[in-house]
């Protein structure tokens, strides 16, 4: 009883939400390409259900901070110019909701976000991650790198790279936390500081190439090993089209996985179709359109766990198991492990990465 009459309040609440948004007739979004994360198939998928909404796109290519921007400059402004939602990395979620640019609302699916990505109140919330993983040049590399330890063997001198310089790139800064998570280090300080350790041993060995890792860089055989978030590592395999042959490899340890979160303006022009698209956004058909894009949408396990996952997609993308270790790093810890690595680099590793 007690369930079915959820189900006929969900089922109620959407009707009613559906039938707002489509009063509304418009949504403003901002910042998402149409090769990232699959954003193009996603919002063409959101038109064909709801086709009375139309998709008012502000700057693609903006970054997070330029979205926190736009909600500020138009607060008083109801007109298509104000972003109705936000798509951010995970530091400015708190970051939006702290100075009250955000409204809360949680999505049906809302139990199967995991805690540790979302703010208690539904200000923000996880949407997709990737995990910091390993791209091989298999033409080059006989014996593929399964773990971070494994890149210190002999076989691999001069062909360690990462996928951007850690002194600067995001990315490359939570490669080096990654690698110091993989020797017990506690996320935060410990592992940045362990990490740069790594990497000073990686670089004494002769294995760390301080290039820059693209995949250009990888066919060439400059860089034939690289250290980047597997969303980009798969989009690179799918680039160089078997010419050369890579591999893509979620290490046995130090899983680490990076976060972007969702969010509603507090001065959303169309609040109700900013709810209406989170509801897509979180539905499974949502959550697949990103998986196609290559990045892990929030519900990945338990969606994996359910069966919801098409065979083709999971064969697309290294093992579902792979990811059930993936650890989320804090914000503070975060935070911690760029103060150790950005300070530390030159003294404790002197590889000018370029």
């Amino acid at each position: 009883m007690i369930v079915s009459a959820g189900a006929a309040f969900a089922e109620g609440h959407m009707a009613e939400l559906e039938a707002a948004a489509k009063a509304e007739g418009m949504l403003s979004t901002i910042a998402l390409p149409h090769d990232w994360c699959g954003y193009g198939e996603v919002i063409a998928g959101f038109k064909a259900k709801y086709p009375e909404i139309s998709v008012n796109e502000l700057n693609p290519d903006a970054g997070s901070a330029d979205e926190i921007e736009a909600v500020k400059a138009n607060k008083d402004n109801k007109g298509p110019q104000a972003p109705d939602v936000l798509d951010v990395g995970l530091a400015f979620g708190p970051q939006a909701k702290a100075e009250g640019l955000t409204q809360p609302y949680k999505v049906a699916t809302w139990d199967e976000i995991p805690d540790g990505i979302k703010d208690a109140d539904g200000h923000w919330y996880g949407d997709y991650y990737g995990v910091m993983s390993f791209i091989v040049n298999k033409d080059m590399v006989d014996n593929v790198p399964q773990d971070w330890a494994d890149l210190l063997k002999p076989e691999y001198a001069g062909m360690v790279a990462l996928a951007g310089d850690p002194r600067a790139s995001n990315q490359a800064i939570l490669g080096v936390l990654a690698a110091g998570m993989s020797t017990g280090a506690a996320p935060g300080e410990a592992a940045g500081k362990a990490g740069l350790e790594f990497f000073k041993a990686l670089n004494d060995a002769g294995n760390f190439v301080p290039v820059i890792g693209k995949a250009g860089t990888l066919a060439q055989g400059t860089t034939p090993i690289m250290i980047m978030w597997d969303y980009n590592a798969l989009a690179a395999r799918d680039t160089l089209a078997g010419n050369p042959p890579v591999e893509v490899v979620v290490p046995k340890s130090g899983v680490l996985a990076g976060v972007y979160v969702q969010a509603i303006s507090a001065y959303a022009p169309q609040p109700n179709a900013a709810k209406l698209w989170m509801e897509y956004l979180y539905s499974d058909e949502g959550q697949l359109g990103w998986l196609k894009g290559y990045c892990h949408p929030a519900r990945f396990n338990a969606m994996a766990a359910a069966g919801k996952i098409p065979a083709d997609l999971l064969e697309a993308l290294p093992p579902a198991e792979s990811y059930e270790a993936a650890y989320f790093p804090t914000l503070e810890e975060v935070d911690a492990n760029k103060a150790a690595v950005t300070a530390g680099w030159d003294a404790v590793v002197g590889a000018n990465v370029e």
